[in-house]
């Protein structure tokens, strides 16, 4: 009796061996075939989009006659459109969710690039922003990118529904107008540096750590060495030059704003940043693009990029990593 249960437990496990294998082996085929998947390109119509979704409920609530004389209504309205050949003005909407090292800009700059090839001074692009800041040298190179749309004559709006601190809000900043949900999370304009110190963790377990530089300014705080106050007033000047290069650009792209008023690191509310001049405008992202609709040809573009396998394998436990290693190595 113990012989068949030791033999049970066997093909048991066994069998916990085959499936793991099976759902690695089908995981591994699934991220080959989608990695051979080029970047591209994608738009999608957003006046069809909400004419859709009006007809979809229109249907379920509207009586039956009256429901067809709508659709009838719809499909003039499309011909019409289609006629037209474009002569209304366009509105490219793009989307801009970012993190602490502004890894969007790497689609932001494709999509940009994509639009500078049709848009014309008649036209408006549109970015809904989130974003809560973080590297100095990324968010500099995607507010450049924006920077593009204004040195090409053509219209830029930004919109943040939840969030544009500190690098977020520098990418606003250069917008013609900037709209915001009124519980929406504007400024923060300071800057900030950290890092941990492995010094006395080091000396504690008789290790030693060496670091040999350059010039005289190469390195100012260390994460393994010992960090002095001399080295911690070097760094804190840095961090003051940063400070004013960041007021200096707001105050380029925002004159109205009282720079010192407002350049002190705080956040505020979107209904509070509009008395403070951060915001022109208190209105969300949907009412916005709804109300182009009507006036307008709104596409959304969007820059599909090729994930590398290690991201499609473990999500953003690469990324976070990176991240981490990353702010350690600039710091």
């Amino acid at each position: 009796m113990e012989f068949l249960t030791e033999i049970g437990l066997l093909m048991a496990q066994m069998l916990a061996v085959l499936i793991t294998v099976g759902i690695l082996v089908a995981g591994f085929l699934i991220i080959r075939a989608r990695s051979t998947q080029e970047d591209h390109l994608q738009i999608k119509d957003l006046n069809q989009k909400f004419q859709h979704m009006g007809l979809v409920l229109k249907s379920a609530i509207m009586p039956g006659k009256k429901f067809k004389q709508e659709l009838k209504r719809y499909k003039e309205t499309e011909k019409s459109r289609a006629k037209s050949g474009g002569d209304k003005p366009r509105v490219f909407v793009l989307q801009f969710d970012g993190d602490i090292r502004a890894t969007a800009v790497a689609s932001l700059r494709e999509e940009i690039s994509a639009i500078l090839q049709v848009a014309n001074d008649q036209d408006e692009v549109v970015v809904v922003l989130e974003s809560g800041g973080g590297i100095v040298h990324g968010y500099g190179l995607a507010a450049s990118q924006l920077q593009r749309v204004r040195d090409h004559g053509i219209k830029l709006t930004v919109i943040v529904d939840k969030v544009a601190a500190s690098g977020g809000y520098m990418m606003a900043c250069v917008a013609d107008n900037i709209l915001a949900a009124p519980f929406a999370i504007i400024g923060s304009i300071g800057v900030i540096g950290q890092l941990p110190n492995f010094h006395r963790f080091l000396k504690n377990r008789d290790i030693d750590f060496e670091q040999i530089t350059a010039g005289e300014y190469k390195r100012s705080l260390t994460i393994f060495g010992e960090n002095t106050d001399k080295d911690r007033e070097r760094f804190r000047e840095e961090l003051e030059e940063t400070h004013q290069l960041f007021k200096t650009f707001v105050r380029e792209h925002r004159p109205q704003v009282d720079i010192d008023k407002i350049a002190t690191g705080e956040h505020w509310y979107a209904s509070q940043a509009l008395e403070l001049k951060l915001v022109d405008v208190i209105k969300t992202s949907d009412d916005y693009l709804a109300e182009a609709t009507a006036q307008a040809d709104v596409y959304q573009v969007t820059y599909q990029r090729k994930k590398p396998v290690l991201e499609k394998l473990f999500g953003s436990t690469v990324s976070r990593l990176t991240t981490w290693y990353s702010s350690l190595r600039d710091y």
